[in-house]
């Protein structure tokens, strides 16, 4: 099976912001530092694998307390 390198791109260009947005929506809930945490988890949209590790610690994770 050939992989066309302009497929990789195009799946590139939905996951990264994928992930990104993903792990900044669970860093508001989960961590005092949501854009860092959305930083980390655009770059790990490069490799699904650990962007989905990375996603399933930020959901298992306990939300912080807010003083509201």
């Amino acid at each position: 099976m050939n992989i066309n390198a302009s497929f990789i791109n195009y799946l590139m260009l939905i996951l990264v912001p994928f992930f990104a947005v993903m792990s900044y929506y669970l860093g508001k809930r989960k961590t005092t530092t949501p854009i860092i945490v959305a930083i980390i988890g655009g770059l790990l949209g490069l490799m699904p694998l650990f962007g989905l590790v990375f996603i399933a610690v930020l959901a298992l994770k306990k939300d912080i307390e807010t003083s509201a």
